[in-house]
């Protein structure tokens, strides 16, 4: 007997809890499904592979214990540079940001709390020894100078950022750091100036949370912001520049790099009235320093190397040569390697006698003589020989050969006609979009009938088409026109171009062509060789880029002068114009002078592609071809950049942009010398107090950074693509058949574009049928209703060519570098191929 307390309770109904499903007894083929090939990663603690099956706790701490050793060995190489009392400096760069900062004064309140004595030069870089951590600190101040800081910072190990406590940054100090951290930077210390001058003290810490705020915007990493006033923020300063290993940049450390320390040009007589020798002298940084290279040596230029000879401090010499070969006749003569017969020329183009066997040349009069219609895809429509015969009357017999139909004149009886006629109208009643056959080899048998009373057609009776007078269509062309003159029109139809009546489209617009597809269809090259840049085969061609830059980059890693060495490089053929030049250690007035080693092939020419953003802060879009000056690693050139999309396409054609509006992303394609390093930032300014059509880029206080991008690999293959469209309007509409005007002005450019598809603003796609009048009136078919406020219009291409960029110097006259520019864009260089191991560049 059940107690009252327990009451009785049915199982329920409504909750019904189905059986998970047991995902692990999934079949091979649903796991492949879901999979789609991709390789799954490692999940933590899991162990897929045999060899980690087998691996005891033994062997992984081993395993780690070695990891931890080759990590150690890393630094200790990378940490020998700085090594011994003659060991290479740590470039520190002091970079003021506001107008109460004092970089030399900051330099000795630095070193005062360790002791650290050294006379301070008049002007130019600093060199303090720190024998509490047996280091030498070379300081480099830096002026309040876009072109000084670069140059300053892309050869610093370290960068000091002083800060005001009032915060009085200027727009000029942001565009400053954003010109800094895009060229790539290394080690960033912030410390504040005068922060004692803030009163009451309790105040400090808000204004140093308020300079750690502003800094961490551009520098995440930045956890503190030290104090120039406290002895113990500046000894830990010097502890962190002293011990702390430089990570370096990666565009800078592939190569072989050197701060000029001093530069000479020797007494003797010169070989040359404009020509001679240059001795500068630095300590050899990253990769080994090879004289079968060519070097750039700041925005003076690249040069050949005529040896190079030891620079070390005497009582410094017994130092190992770290694995270096050298002769004994030239260890005792100081000279430390020379160059061989594989030393690199200064031709920037391939010679003539080596150009492509499969370039030819194509004459003009081949590619545009004989030709009746535009040119669509691979095929020029209507120019075959059969369109020179008197054309077929427009109803035949079945069977009536071409042969035939050239002895009928006129329109046969309607006893001939039959439902075949009919082909291209739908049960509806309206014409089917599929357009009339365009190949030529096919015979001309039937045409569509004409609508008349006697055919099954919704279409109206065909009457005679009237031209307009003169005077009544340059009237109603003027007030269509000025209809559509808008903003929002301008916007939705970037591309458009309106032709003067007088004007024939066919020989404007010759070099144009019609593309069913701007992603998919191929593009016929043979009809661009009469255009072509004068050289364009002569530049460097590279199928393989990865191949080839891997095998670039390698060769850099064995040989040469080992970096740590104070070497003195003798460059040969450096212009007699430079005599009078900054001497890097003592003129303050003048940028540091770098020395970057170039790798193989860096000097020849080729289609430079680059990626380049607009900030969405920037005032007005950039057109194409404005003169730009860009830094893209260790060199600065002028271009005339052409914008396109920024897209991969199967037929490598890319859209031509005419302006790259504020927040959007493009390729900028000029011909420049190569640069093997992808990752390699690039930046882009122009001045500030001219307008971008006349400005010269020849004032370094005048640049102002426009956008910055970074380096895509070269392809001479590239087609830009610039389209144009031309518009009409519907005259008359009856369903899907549409009269339309204003597109073309005479029956023969009707003609000529015949074969190339129309298209309206909402998505209608059309083709021409024929030809009314002679004032260039056509009829049209779309495959959908058009409304009189619609725009017909017709896509056209034409390939544009880069232009060639020049090197960038300070000292350039105005208008000098420009008018070079407008003259190496048609004279530019074309291929030239070389073995480079696997690679054929």
């Amino acid at each position: 007997m059940t107690s009252p307390s327990e009451a009785h309770s049915h199982r329920s109904t409504t909750k019904v809890s189905h059986k998970p499903f047991k995902s692990r007894h999934a079949t091979k083929g649903l796991i492949k499904e879901l999979t789609k090939g991709k390789i799954g990663g490692h999940e933590k603690g899991n162990r897929t592979t045999p060899y980690q099956q087998v691996m005891s706790r033994l062997a992984r701490r081993n395993q780690a214990k070695q990891l931890r050793q080759t990590k150690h060995k890393e630094n200790a190489k990378a940490m020998s540079v700085f090594g011994g009392h003659h060991g290479a400096p740590r470039i520190v760069a002091v970079v003021p940001l506001g107008e109460g900062c004092d970089a030399h004064a900051a330099i000795r309140k630095l070193n005062q709390p360790v002791g650290s004595e050294a006379e301070r030069p008049s002007e130019g870089p600093w060199r303090v020894r720190v024998e509490r951590f047996a280091q030498s600190i070379l300081y480099v101040p830096v002026k309040q100078d876009l072109i000084y800081a670069m140059d300053a910072c892309r050869v610093a190990d370290f960068i000091v950022f002083l800060l005001s406590p009032e915060l009085d940054t200027s727009k000029e100090s942001e565009q400053l750091i954003r010109a800094i951290e895009g060229q790539g930077i290394s080690n960033v210390l912030t410390m504040v100036q005068n922060l004692d001058s803030i009163q009451p003290a309790k105040k400090q810490p808000q204004v140093v949370a308020s300079l750690k705020s502003y800094i961490t915007h551009f520098f995440p990493t930045q956890d503190k912001v030290h104090s120039l006033d406290s002895d113990r923020e500046c000894a830990n300063v010097i502890r962190s520049l002293c011990t702390t290993t430089p990570k370096g940049v990666v565009w800078r450390e592939d190569r072989s790099w050197m701060l000029v320390e001093n530069l000479k040009w020797p007494e003797t007589e010169q070989v040359s009235p404009i020509a001679g020798e240059l001795v500068l002298t630095g300590v050899v940084r990253g990769k080994g320093l090879k004289a079968n290279r060519l070097v750039q040596v700041g925005d003076w230029g690249h040069f050949q190397i005529e040896k190079i000879t030891d620079a070390t401090v005497p009582n410094a010499k017994k130092r190992k040569a770290d694995g270096m070969t050298v002769d004994s006749g030239d260890l005792a003569a100081g000279i430390l390697e020379t160059p061989d017969e594989n030393q690199d020329d200064l031709d920037e183009l391939a010679p003539h006698e080596e150009a492509m066997d499969d370039v030819h040349e194509v004459p003009m009069s081949e590619t545009t003589s004989g030709r009746k219609g535009v040119l669509l895809d691979d095929h020029h429509y209507h120019s075959d020989e059969d369109d020179n015969m008197p054309l077929p009357p427009k109803k035949l017999p079945k069977g009536t050969s071409s042969y035939q139909a050239a002895w009928f004149l006129g329109d046969l009886s309607d006893t001939y006609s039959s439902d075949s006629d009919q082909d291209h109208i739908d049960e509806e009643g309206d014409l089917s979009m599929e357009p009339p056959s365009l190949v030529q080899n096919e015979p001309r048998t039937t045409t569509p009938a004409e609508p008349t009373e006697n055919t099954h057609s919704e279409y109206p009776q065909s009457e005679t088409f009237n031209d307009p007078s003169p005077a009544d269509e340059a009237h109603d062309l003027e007030a269509y026109r000025n209809s559509r003159v808008s903003a929002a029109e301008d916007r939705e139809y970037p591309d458009e171009i309106e032709l003067h009546p007088t004007v024939l489209a066919r020989e404007r617009l010759s070099r144009y062509r019609g593309l069913r597809s701007l992603k998919t269809s191929q593009w016929e090259t043979s009809e661009d060789k009469p255009h072509e840049p004068q050289d364009y085969d002569r530049l460097l061609r590279i199928p393989d880029y990865r191949s080839a830059r891997k095998h670039a980059v390698n060769e850099a890693l064995v040989g040469g002068v080992q970096p740590g060495h104070r070497v003195s490089i003798h460059l040969r053929n450096v212009p007699l114009s430079l005599r009078h030049h900054q001497q890097p250690s003592s003129s303050a007035s003048s940028p540091p002078l770098p020395l970057f080693s170039l790798l193989r092939h860096e000097h020849k020419r080729t289609v430079i592609n680059t990626t380049i953003t607009l900030p969405s802060s920037s005032p007005s879009p950039i057109a194409s071809k404005t003169p730009l000056m860009i830094q893209i690693g260790a060199r600065r050139f002028l271009i005339h950049p052409l914008f396109s999309e920024l897209s991969n396409t199967p037929n490598n054609v890319h859209k031509y942009l005419r302006y790259l509006h504020p927040g959007q992303t493009a390729v900028a394609s000029f011909i420049a010398p190569l640069t093997w390093s992808s990752s390699t930032p690039c930046l882009y300014f122009t001045t500030a107090s001219t307008s971008p059509s006349t400005s010269t880029c020849s004032s370094t206080t005048s640049l102002t950074l426009l956008a910055t991008g970074s380096l895509l690999p070269p392809s001479s293959s590239r087609v830009l693509a610039k389209r144009i469209i031309l518009t009409g309007a519907p005259f008359k509409i009856h369903k899907k058949l549409v009269t339309v005007r204003y597109m073309f002005f005479n029956k023969e450019d009707v003609e000529w574009f015949k074969a190339l598809r129309l298209w309206t603003k909402r998505g209608r796609q059309g083709f021409i049928r024929e030809s009314l009048g002679t004032h260039g009136y056509f009829k049209a078919v779309f495959d959908g209703r058009v409304g009189m406020q619609e725009s017909v219009g017709v896509s056209l291409y034409k390939r544009v060519w880069p232009r060639g960029a020049v090197g960038w110097r300070p000292d350039a006259r105005e208008g000098q570098d420009v008018e070079g520019m407008e003259g190496a864009g048609e004279d530019i260089g074309g291929v030239k191929e070389v073995e480079m191991g696997d690679a054929v560049v």
